[in-house]
Formats: C-alpha cells, sequence, structure tokens
C-alpha cells in the first residue's frame, strides 16, 4: 500500500506512465513465458552430451512439467510481496534452472547425476509460474474495471510465447542449443529486470475519461496482438523457405522485435495527451484566460471524505448461501468469524475461504470439463490423425494454437463489453464454448469429412474462451487481495485433465480399440504370434471407432460443464448487476461535478472502481451526496470571495 499511496500524490502524466508502461513490459514477461514450451529445440543435444536413452529423456521432460505445478508457491507468495520481488525470484529460479543445463550442453561441466539434473529442469520450468502471477495479479489490480480484457491479453501474448521463441531459435541459433540455452537463462532475467522497475501498484481508473482512454489503448494493443499472431503465422507457413536465406532470417527476427515494441505506442500516446493538455493550461494562464484554482484545499477536503467513506464498506453483493444482493453495511475490512459462508460473493477472500465455498468448486469443475477435454485432444491430435488417415497433422496444431490465441482475446473483450453494457456473467461464453465443443466432439467422432480442420479450431477457440474467462471470474467473486494463491489452484486443473482425461481415459480407450483391431484384423496370427515370442510390437488403431466412445465421453463431459455453466451464470447475475451500478455510479458522478472539482471525484471514487469484487466497496449513493456537498460548498467559498 506504501507505492500505491505516494502513486496518488504524483502529477497524473506519471501515474499514466507507470500504469502503462507496467503494462508493456508485463506483456514482454509474457512473451518469454513459453520458455518450458521449447524444451525439443535443445533436447536431442542435451540426450547426446548426457549419454541418456529416450526414457531417460523423458523422465527429464517429466521433471520440467512437475515444476510448474509448484505454482502454489508462487501464488501465496504473490499476494504477500511486492510484484519486483516475485520477479526477481523467477528470474533467479530460471537463470540457475537453465543455467546449469546451458553448463551441462556447452561441456563446461561434466554431466552430473541423473536427479540434479532433474532438480535443474523442474527449476526451469517453476520460473515461469512466478514470472505468470506477478504479471497477471498486478495488471488485473492496475487494471480492475477491464479485468476480461487484461486476462485476454495476458493469456493471448503467453500463447504465441512458443511462436516468438521458435523464430529466434531458428533465426539466431540454428544448430546451436547451447547457445540458445544461454538465451533461455538470460533473456527473461534482462526483461524482468525492465519489468521490475516499471510493474508497480498503481490506482486504477478514477473517472469516466480516464476508463475511456484506457479502453482505446486496450484497442490498439489488440490490433497489434491480432497482427502479431499474423506475421507469426506466415512464418510458420514459409518457414523452409525462410530460414534457406541467413539474411531473411534476421530481419525476420528485426521484424519481431518491432511486433513487440509496438505497445509503446499507448504508454506514449498518452503522455503526450497529458503533456499538451498542461501546455495548452500553461498558455492559458499566460494569456489571462480564466484558469482552475488551486485545488489542494479541495483535496484536503476530499481526503477527509474519503476517509469518512472509507469508514463504512457496502455490501451490495451476493450471499454466498441465498445468492441474492445483500443490503448489510459492515466496517471496512471486516470479514467472517470463522466460516466462509458469511463472506458474500465479491468480497475479499483468503484461498481457504474460498475453497470452502460451493461457487468455488462449480467454477473449478466447469473449468476443469472445458480444459481437461481440449488439452486432450490436443495432446492426441497426432493419433487422432492417424486414425482418420492424415500422417501429418502440423497444419492442425497450427490452427489450434493460432484460433486459441483468437479465443482468449476475443473472449476476453467481449466478455468485458458485455459485462459492463449488459450485466451478462462471464461464464455464459464459457458455456457458449461447451456447447461449440459439444459438436466438435460429436462431428470428430463420427469421422465426418473435413472433420479434423472443424475440430482443430472449435478445439483450440474454446480452450482459449476457458483459459480467459476463468480468471476474471474468480477475481470478481473473491476478491484480488488474496487472488495468487486461488488462480494457482484453478490452473491446477490443466495438469489434472490432462491426466484424468489424456493420460488414463484417452490412452485406456486407444489401446482396447487398437487390441480389438489386432484380434479381429487379418494379422491376428502375427500378434499372437509375436505375443508368444514376447515381441512388444506397438499397438496401431484405424477408423473414426478408434476415438468415437472418447469424443463422446468429453461430449457429456461438457454438457455437465454447460449446467454448471448456466448455474453459475443465474447465481452471478445478482453481482454483476451490482457492480455494473457501481460503475455507472461513477460516471454520473463524473458528469455531476464540476469539472474543477475533478481530483474530488479521483479521490472519492478512487476506491469504487480500483475495488469493486475486492471487499472493500464505497457506497456509490454516499459517495455521490459527498461530492455535491462539497462541490456546492467549494462553490459557495468562490461566491462568497467575489
Amino acid at each position: 500500500m506504501g507505492i500505491r499511496d505516494t502513486m496518488k500524490t504524483q502529477s497524473p502524466s506519471a501515474i499514466l506512465m507507470w500504469k502503462w508502461m507496467g503494462f508493456v513490459t508485463a506483456i514482454w514477461v509474457q512473451c518469454i513465458s513459453g520458455n518450458n514450451y521449447t524444451f525439443a529445440n535443445y533436447s536431442q543435444d542435451l540426450k547426446k552430451v548426457m549419454n541418456y536413452d529416450q526414457v531417460q529423456l523423458n523422465t527429464l521432460s517429466v521433471a520440467k512439467d512437475v515444476g510448474k505445478s509448484f505454482g502454489l508457491v508462487a501464488g501465496f507468495c504473490a499476494d504477500l510481496l511486492p510484484p519486483w520481488v516475485i520477479l526477481l525470484i523467477g528470474s533467479l529460479v530460471g537463470l540457475v534452472g537453465y543455467g546449469t543445463q546451458w553448463l551441462v550442453v556447452s561441456q563446461r561441466i561434466a554431466p552430473p547425476p541423473m536427479w540434479q539434473m532433474a532438480i535443474a529442469m523442474c527449476l526451469g520450468g517453476n520460473s515461469t509460474t512466478w514470472m505468470n502471477t506477478a504479471c497477471l495479479l498486478t495488471c488485473l489490480r492496475n487494471f480492475a474495471g477491464s479485468r476480461g480484457t487484461i486476462s485476454g491479453l495476458m493469456k493471448g501474448y503467453i500463447g504465441l510465447s512458443t511462436a516468438i521463441f521458435t523464430v529466434l531459435c531458428s533465426s539466431l541459433f540454428t544448430g546451436n542449443s547451447a547457445a540458445f540455452l544461454l538465451l533461455l537463462a538470460l533473456l527473461p532475467f534482462a526483461v524482468n529486470a525492465t519489468a521490475m522497475v516499471f510493474m508497480r501498484p498503481v490506482p486504477s481508473s478514477t473517472s469516466a475519461k480516464e476508463d475511456k482512454e484506457e479502453q482505446i489503448g486496450f484497442s490498439i494493443v489488440n490490433v497489434i496482438a491480432g497482427a502479431l499472431s499474423f506475421y507469426l503465422l506466415a512464418y510458420s507457413i514459409g518457414a523452409d523457405l525462410i530460414n534457406s536465406y541467413p539474411i531473411a532470417n534476421k530481419l525476420y527476427a528485426t521484424g519481431l522485435a518491432v511486433f513487440l515494441a509496438l505497445p509503446l505506442i499507448v504508454p506514449a500516446r498518452l503522455l503526450i495527451l497529458e503533456r499538451s493538455a498542461r501546455f495548452a493550461a500553461t498558455n492559458a494562464a499566460e494569456s489571462g484566460s480564466p484558469v482552475e484554482e488551486n485545488r489542494v484545499p479541495l483535496l484536503k477536503d476530499a481526503q477527509g471524505s474519503q476517509s469518512e467513506a472509507e469508514s463504512q464498506a457496502e455490501s451490495s453483493t451476493v450471499d454466498t448461501d441465498s445468492g441474492i444482493v445483500s443490503g448489510a453495511v459492515v466496517s471496512h475490512g471486516e470479514v467472517s468469524d470463522t466460516t466462509a459462508r458469511k463472506l458474500k460473493l465479491g468480497d475479499d477472500h483468503t484461498a481457504w475461504d474460498a475453497i470452502l465455498t460451493f461457487d468455488f468448486w462449480v467454477l473449478f469443475f466447469t473449468f476443469l470439463c472445458g480444459i481437461g477435454t481440449g488439452i486432450t485432444v490436443m495432446n492426441n491430435f497426432g493419433q487422432i490423425g492417424q486414425s482418420l488417415g492424415t500422417q501429418d497433422v502440423a497444419i492442425f496444431i497450427s490452427f489450434i494454437s493460432i484460433f486459441g490465441f483468437y479465443g482468449r482475446i476475443v473472449a476476453g473483450s467481449v466478455s468485458e463489453h458485455y459485462a459492463r453494457k449488459l450485466a451478462l456473467p462471464r461464464p455464459f461464453w464459457m458455456g457458449l464454448a461447451k456447447l461449440f465443443m459439444i459438436f466438435g466432439y460429436l462431428y470428430m467422432g463420427v469421422g465426418a469429412p473435413g472433420s479434423l480442420y472443424v475440430g482443430s479450431i472449435i478445439v483450440g477457440a474454446a480452450y482459449g474462451v476457458h483459459i480467459t474467462i476463468t480468471v476474471p471470474t474468480a477475481s470478481e467473486m473473491f476478491g484480488l487481495t488474496n487472488f495468487g494463491l486461488m488462480y494457482n489452484i484453478l490452473v491446477l486443473n490443466i495438469p489434472l485433465g490432462s491426466f484424468l482425461f489424456s493420460g488414463l481415459l484417452a490412452g485406456f480407450l486407444y489401446d482396447r480399440e487398437a487390441a480389438k483391431d489386432s484380434a479381429s484384423g487379418p494379422n491376428g496370427f502375427t500378434q499372437l504370434l509375436s505375443t508368444w515370442l514376447q515381441e512388444d510390437t506397438p499397438k496401431t488403431c484405424y477408423g473414426a471407432h478408434c476415438f468415437n466412445l472418447l469424443f463422446t465421453i468429453m461430449a457429456v463431459t461438457c454438457a455437465v460443464g454447460l449446467l454448471l455453466d448456466i448455474f453459475l451464470t443465474l447465481r452471478l447475475r445478482p453481482l454483476y448487476q451490482a457492480i455494473r451500478r457501481k460503475r455507472n455510479a461513477v460516471v454520473r458522478l463524473a458528469t455531476n461535478t464540476d469539472g474543477r472539482d475533478l481530483s474530488l471525484q479521483e479521490e472519492v471514487t478512487s476506491k469504487l472502481i480500483a475495488d469493486t469484487g475486492q471487499g472493500r466497496h464505497i457506497f456509490a449513493g454516499s459517495c455521490m451526496v459527498k461530492a455535491l456537498f462539497y462541490t456546492f460548498r467549494r462553490k459557495r467559498s468562490r461566491t462568497r470571495a467575489i
């Protein structure tokens, strides 16, 4: 809170600079957060240096993924420590993890034992959880009124990070795995060092004008992100041609750097607008035109008003038992004594309070239904394509990645728009995505013509929608104060869903169908003979029946998730209506308050927007009455002075 209080005393241009520069550096951090997906770029050299077999190499890959499961530690620390500390920890963890791998691959040290390499891989995989948590949590708090848009952009750039590293590896480090590992160790450290300077808690937008400027800025960044996705898609399509010309490689990498720098347009634009307004005001003062009076006394009055307002917090939120809007007024910062049932949706919950609520588990399981089935298709698309007679599935993997990006970006912006305009709860969009997933799974299950194209597009987009929507939904339900740990609990659904649906269900059903084909096909005698000879022959299944039952089960799972989404949408409707009323109250306050008393509006309403959904809601009517009272008193004092 100390930094946030300090920021309130700075000029508007300084606040804009810190907020948007922090957002841009967070984008850069997300762009390099895909380093743990680049194992294939150096795994063969690591295998050769360590003299590993494939089983040992796969063990290291598993250790890398296990590191991401320790994100709960990052989430717990993010609720207690400032962002720069979280980024520093992530940088150091990644430096040790990837630095050790660089020392091994470059043969600067002797190959260490297997368990030591596993620890290094685990540290490398864990480093991204610190960076992701710091960026997402800080940006959600700084732009609390645009949580959907923030979530979409952050998750969207993470989705592009693997493609970004692919371009860097192909353009700059072809055939040099050691140099690439050195990049993985040092580049995140350098980017995080920049983010540590600019990414800090900043007050959220406190006026309708500032909120409008934020939406313009987000629109610009969305356009840049979309253009970057097409740029990376063009590289993936023409990679062979581009890689055949070293100059083209370097130029493409340079173009990538330009795209990553383009979001700086937004803070630069806002800073120029602010400086231009100041320059115009200075010229008006020098020419003798009427100018605004000194607002310092009014600020003092406003601070007194804010102190009075902060002594009460109107709980216009949803009771977690009854699901209705409550009008009870509680003291600021007061929480329930022992059980989470006394808290209300929209209040600040601890992670323990949240997981004791029925609503948390509804959100958890509907997220699992969408994410678990989606990642199963991604993990098994090679075998799905093979069973339907397609050997090369690279184009479909690209479709999943690209449309996953668009699903994240579009879901964030669209859900934000309708939450503001119609108070439409965000789980509605998860339910809509599941409808498409049900159709896609059934279509792929029967092996219909073009099913791989339809399935890859639908699954990619719907997966992206779930990744984006869950983040702001959880923050609006349980607050942002302790959101770091809750977020990392929710994303445990990704490895859990992969294990349940892909590791257990898909593998079992595929092997069963393959065994049936082997026993009943023309090569049944050969299969029997190889069994007698104890020969291990791979099981392969061909035809739509190979995954038909799996797709049917996943469609039913999504149908269950759809029912949960409908329930959650109806249950959260009062909460979103309350949030919308608060936002509209701020707009009315901005309209009714004299422009010369803008600082009063900013002081009185800062908590109203910044803490919406965090349990410290300032009663909108009280804010308006106090603001109008001080405005009227100010005008009376001016009349007496005249």
